[in-house]
């Protein structure tokens, strides 16, 4: 049985969550979706709907990993403390299950997937879909932010997968990024 691996972009407004595995030698993204809490004034309700939702996901994918990214940074703290929150029940909810949760630095995702630690969120989408078999062609932000996670833990964690899965994600300069802006350079802010 291949390796399911759940990835969590958790957020107090919109938790993204996102489900990857190998499926015939390609990474298949097999669930990308948001849990959106923006209509629930109370956060004590959101964190509820938050653990409740995850739990029925981990319970219905059995995932053998779980990921998530760590919130830690932002100009309001009592934003900061809500999010820290939001965390600590998407990992409550895979703790009770009796599964490890990993936790990644937002650098240390997209340095996963694009080479670069301050890539910006087009950029990671674009190599994302370059490397996964997405559910569709237009993810939620935090779907996609999930996404990146779960992509960062089965890199950082080597997982067996294929190597006909991982094809593209070499950080030279015939592919990923580097190839993107050598066949694209008007698309290049800054440049």
């Amino acid at each position: 049985m291949p390796d399911v691996i759940l990835g969590i972009d958790p957020g107090s407004r919109t938790t993204g969550y996102a489900v990857l595995s190998e499926h015939q030698g390609k990474l298949v993204a097999v669930r990308c979706d948001v849990i959106r809490l923006a209509h629930e004034e109370s956060h004590a309700k959101r964190l509820n709907i938050i653990y409740e939702k995850l739990s029925s996901i981990i319970k219905s994918i059995k995932p053998t990993a779980c990921a998530i990214e760590i919130p830690l940074y932002g100009v309001d703290p009592l934003a900061m403390l809500k999010l820290g929150r939001a965390q600590a029940a998407a990992m409550l909810a895979i703790t009770q299950q009796g599964l490890d949760v990993q936790e990644y630095y937002p650098k240390e995702v997209k340095k996963a997937i694009t080479g670069n630690g301050n890539s910006g969120k087009e950029q990671v989408a674009f190599m994302l879909r370059k490397m996964i078999e997405l559910p569709e062609d237009k993810l939620p932000n935090d779907a996609t932010d999930a996404l990146a996670v779960a992509w960062c833990h089965l890199t950082k964690s080597n997982l067996p997968v294929s190597a006909t899965s991982k094809k593209g994600h070499q950080n030279n300069a015939k592919s990923g990024w580097a190839d993107f802006i050598s066949k694209n350079p008007e698309r290049v802010k800054g440049l």
